[in-house]
């Protein structure tokens, strides 16, 4: 049996970063895992932790104290953080590591390896029985992230606490990942491999990226983004955002700044000819607001992140409400953000901010 006063359920990014502040405290981090996989796939491998442009609104679940949190440990001082292993910005203001192997060796901790398979409290102490032993703990904080990259090691384990402690889920659904397509677009299928800029609007939301259809339907940064705020219903793609229309007596396939290949295919799903340019306003207005009904997504083998999660009304500063000294941060939270290093920054902040909370606490008991 272990005892311990901390102990961190989870040792992803917002784990890992919380005892990289738990200064002088006795805890512990359990993981399944030695290696953090999904921080280490992150961003194609070089991990982009944070933007240059970071609000509320830039999430799924945006309250006021989403952005308390956020203005807490702002995107400035993440950088200052990491800027011994040294990073980069690229497209979208995004900031990306030169290797995510930089960033798990700077956060790295000794870790508890180990499967968690229950949480219990008695009498103020929690017990966590694991694969390995019984540890016992005076607070428990879980971090043990979302669904997504199952074949990782991901597991409900964050959402299976929270309801035994009493707390609702906001419905769970891969998020920041490609759409499949019903029937009717099926010809997308048939450009594979095909990418190129265009708009994709969803429920108020406008994303001005790359699309790339694939043999499943479409994906590229644009449709993930807009995979967070669909549910239901249509998708809208401006196919030219930047275009603006001119008299030319060219064919559409010639006249457009779109691949050759895609403009056939569309043209032959919607049943229109490949005339000039200056007769074709059906095509080109179909052209700038294409809708369809996605049949669905990709799933969580191919989704960034999970949507849903701990609702955050009922926590107060990330400890619940229903149970004294049981914390959630990161990824199990419902707060979702979008593509572009906003779901790390998020972790890192949750983090940063209990770690505030817990010191703080602690030297009040003194």
């Amino acid at each position: 049996m272990i005892k311990t006063d901390t102990a961190i359920l989870g040792a992803g990014a917002s784990g890992l970063f919380l005892a990289k502040f738990m200064k002088n405290s006795d805890y512990i981090l359990v993981d399944k895992s030695e290696i953090p996989l999904k921080l280490k796939v992150s961003g194609g491998g070089k991990c982009n932790f944070t933007n240059e442009y970071i609000s509320k609104e830039n999430y799924l679940y945006r309250d006021d104290f989403v952005q308390k949190v956020l203005s807490f440990y702002t995107n400035r001082e993440l950088l200052r953080f990491f800027k011994d292993i040294g990073y980069q910005k690229v497209k979208n203001n995004q900031y990306f590591a030169y290797s995510s192997d930089d960033v798990i060796k700077k956060l790295n901790q000794k870790k508890f390896i180990a499967d968690i398979e229950d949480v219990e409290k008695s009498k103020d102490i929690f017990r966590i029985q694991t694969s390995k032993g019984v540890i016992m703990a005076k607070r428990v904080v879980v971090a043990t992230g979302g669904l997504s990259y199952k074949k990782l090691g991901a597991t409900d384990t964050g959402y299976k606490i929270a309801k035994k402690f009493g707390h609702d889920i906001t419905p769970l659904k891969p998020a920041l990942v490609g759409l499949s397509l019903q029937k009717e677009q099926f010809w997308m299928k048939r450009l594979s491999g095909v990418c190129f800029r265009a708009k994709v609007s969803v429920a108020n939301k406008s994303f001005c990226d790359d699309i790339l259809f694939s043999h499943r339907g479409v994906t590229g940064p644009a449709i993930l983004n807009a995979s967070l705020y669909w549910d239901r219903g249509d998708v809208k793609i401006d196919f030219l955002p930047d275009f603006h229309a001119f008299n030319s007596k060219k064919a559409l396939s010639n006249a457009l700044p779109l691949p050759k290949r895609f403009i056939v295919e569309f043209l032959k799903a919607n049943s229109l000819e490949d005339k000039p340019l200056n007769s074709s306003k059906k095509a080109l207005e179909l052209l700038k607001s294409y809708k369809f009904a996605p049949a669905g997504n990709f799933g969580y083998d191919k989704a960034e992140v999970t949507k849903g999660g701990v609702k955050l009304k009922e926590l107060d500063d990330f400890e619940s409400k229903f149970e004294k000294s049981l914390y959630f941060i990161g990824e199990v939270l419902e707060t979702t953000g979008e593509l572009g290093g906003y779901n790390l920054q998020w972790c890192f902040s949750s983090a940063k901010y209990l770690a505030a909370k817990l010191s703080n606490s602690k030297k009040e008991r003194r």
